[in-house]
């Protein structure tokens, strides 16, 4: 069983994988205020448009760590979200993301394009154009219509939706809806009905920074709206790399889960504080059929499926820690769990046990 879990989780970190670093080399992007060694200066004041307008235009990348791109529903109580959806993502959870978009060429999560992709945005009076350098799929192009129209009555539900934007103030604000019901909403699984609509605020604070906010409504999921907020940072003298998904070929050899399903009363047993390294603990909690594991350091977050009573197995977020990780958990001769070990890309990490007392149902 062990070789069907590594040929399932391999491929899902080779479909994960980040690219290069993006850039023409030796070429210093024209218009980029510098200090006086050369390099830019991203505090220097925005720049406005010829209406006054701030100007967000350029290349701009994510904070890249976050828990809202393994799991969106992370604020929210068990039930906050709708039965259905709570379903439907611990079967995306138990199939270790064999069948999630990513797999199969399709768009990431929207949030993910904030969170940690890199994206060109050019901005025009009457629209705003946002260019993503693709990593499971080709570059995926968004049209923001800032020329005073609303939304469509009626809309043919698409990956991206529908995008109008107006200001307010030096804020960016636009609204988008006419969803397919199609995407994730994070690496995990959660899912979204045809109802969503996001709200997002692009705020360019000084000529390297800028503030992202994103809202995300969907009443027949959640209960209650989502929102987060990203730091962007400007990617000066560099470039969008071409980007073009071959995914298709592997996905028919993803196995997915081997079916393994523990109560969730058998899963508390494994919920505690694990000391991994002075400073550095790991907390496990149960959330549903499956349990979810918190690093303290980093702040990384994992879903992890149980393929035995030992055994358990994370869907990969495409940052660096906890791609495709296998968490083996230890016992002693009463059958207490005692540690727990993480096999991950970066080597072997092992954790003993501190404490059993729970802190809650979902991180």
């Amino acid at each position: 069983m062990k070789a069907k879990l590594f040929c399932a989780t391999a491929a899902l970190t080779f479909l994960a994988s980040a690219p290069l670093a993006a850039q023409w080399l030796d070429y210093k992007t024209p218009g980029i205020p510098r200090t006086a060694d050369g390099k830019p200066n991203l505090s220097a004041p925005a720049p406005k448009t010829a209406d006054g307008k701030p100007d967000l235009s350029g290349i701009w990348r994510g904070p890249r760590a976050s828990v809202y791109m393994q799991n969106i529903a992370t604020d929210l109580k068990p039930n906050e979200i709708q039965p259905w959806a709570q379903e439907l993502y611990q079967q995306h959870v138990f199939n270790l993301g064999a069948d999630s978009p990513r797999a199969h060429c399709l768009p990431d999560p929207p949030p993910y394009y904030h969170l940690a992709g890199i994206a060109r945005i050019v901005q025009t009076p009457a629209l705003t154009v946002i260019i993503n350098e693709g990593i499971s799929n080709s570059g995926v192009t968004r049209t923001i219509f800032t020329d005073g129209r609303g939304l469509p009555e009626e809309m043919n539900p698409t990956w991206l939706g529908y995008s109008v934007g107006r200001w307010e103030g030096d804020t960016l604000v636009v609204t988008t809806a006419g969803f397919n019901d199609r995407t994730w909403l994070d690496f995990s699984g959660h899912p979204h009905s045809e109802a969503l609509r996001t709200t997002e605020r692009f705020h360019r604070r000084d000529f390297g920074h800028m503030d992202f906010e994103m809202t995300l409504d969907d009443s027949k999921t959640f209960s209650k709206p989502i929102t987060f907020k990203a730091d962007k940072t400007l990617a000066a003298d560099t470039d969008l790399l071409e980007s073009i998904c071959e995914n298709e070929k592997i996905a028919p050899h993803l196995s997915g889960g081997n079916g393994f399903r523990l109560a969730p009363a058998a899963l508390a047993k494994y919920v505690g504080t694990y000391a991994v390294a002075p400073g550095h603990e790991a907390m496990v909690t149960v959330d549903g059929e499956s349990l979810v594991l918190k690093l303290s350091a980093s702040g990384d977050i994992q879903t992890l499926a149980p393929q035995s009573e030992t055994t358990f197995v994370g869907r990969g977020n495409g940052i660096e820690l906890l791609t495709g990780d296998q968490v083996e958990f230890a016992k002693d001769s009463r059958g207490a769990i005692t540690g727990l070990t993480l096999h991950a890309r970066r080597g072997e990490q092992k954790a003993v046990r501190k404490s059993s007392a729970e802190p809650g149902s979902r991180q």
